[in-house]
């Protein structure tokens, strides 16, 4: 039973390997299932039960079922008490045949060895490994801020002062397989201040005119930031009140967000369009600091 256990769990990986996804296979009457499902559940269940079974039928006829009843005795052993113990231990050995029977045990560990890599294997479906994805996004030098709303390309005219505006990187497209993954990433708020106003010296360099851009993703569990207020500078997110000062760096003025908003470079091109000079120089999004 050991050795079937260990077949079993090598026939489980191999199926995790060879069968589609897709695939399906008639049982009757249970009608058509997934062919994989169905054969990871197999081979599992008999790895697992011949595990059980083979340690039950070893212990029912292999070993000695004689019950012995000892006195209670005080917590501080004593040395024949002790021995008593050590002479009972070698005694269970001898009777449970572990060391002579080499086959039984040597079968045991081998199915017990084997069948963690059932769930090792299963590791693999949580998807590949993000590397630094989570630290890039679309934009990147030359890309052309695209208005959300018009899906046009943006000039400084079109950024009026008070009002709050948000674009896309050039190329993305709702129909885009990927748009959905890539524009939680990458989505853009713009706004004009003055630049007697903006506070922070950095902020100020990486504008145009006194247009900024940050990130619309909030620092605290994702939403999506889409509340200005004009006279303060004051950027709200709906979902729990987290507060950024657009003015000063973006920086966290109130609520639960732990990180200023990550701010995107842009600059003007040669036919008077607003693009970005680079991409965010943090990664975006709530809690990725803790993460890593």
């Amino acid at each position: 039973m050991f050795t079937v256990s260990m077949l079993a769990t090598i026939a489980f990986i191999a199926a995790f390997v060879a069968i589609p996804v897709d695939k399906s296979v008639y049982i009757f009457p249970l009608g058509h299932i997934s062919a994989l499902n169905f054969a990871l559940g197999m081979t599992l269940g008999i790895a697992l039960f011949c595990i059980g079974a083979g340690a039950v039928h070893w212990a029912r006829t292999l070993m000695s079922d004689v019950e012995i009843a000892d006195e209670r005795h005080p917590i501080e052993a004593e040395p024949e008490v002790r021995e008593k113990v050590f002479a009972d231990f070698q005694q269970g050995a001898k009777e449970s045949a572990l060391g002579r029977r080499k086959l039984i045990r040597n079968t045991m560990f081998g199915a017990l060895t084997l069948v963690p890599l059932s769930g090792v294997v299963l590791l693999r479906d949580l998807g590949p490994l993000p590397e630094d994805k989570l630290r890039h996004t679309l934009w990147s030098k030359g890309k052309l801020l695209v208005n959300m709303n018009t899906n046009e390309p943006l000039r400084p005219s079109d950024v009026a002062v008070g009002s709050l505006t948000f674009a896309k990187p050039e190329g993305l497209e709702e129909h885009d397989h990927e748009f959905q993954n890539e524009i939680a990433k990458a989505a853009l708020m713009i706004v004009r201040i003055q630049p007697e106003n903006i506070k922070d010296k950095r902020e100020l360099e990486w504008s145009h005119e006194g247009i900024v851009a940050y990130s619309k993703i909030c620092t605290h569990v994702g939403c999506p930031i889409s509340l200005y207020e004009q006279q303060t500078h004051h950027v709200l997110c709906p979902c729990h009140q987290s507060t950024f000062d657009l003015s000063d760096g973006a920086r966290v003025i109130f609520g639960p967000a732990g990180h200023a908003l990550p701010q995107l470079r842009i600059g003007v091109n040669d036919e008077g369009y607003l693009e970005a000079l680079g991409d965010f120089d943090e990664p975006v999004g709530p809690a990725f600091w803790e993460r890593g």
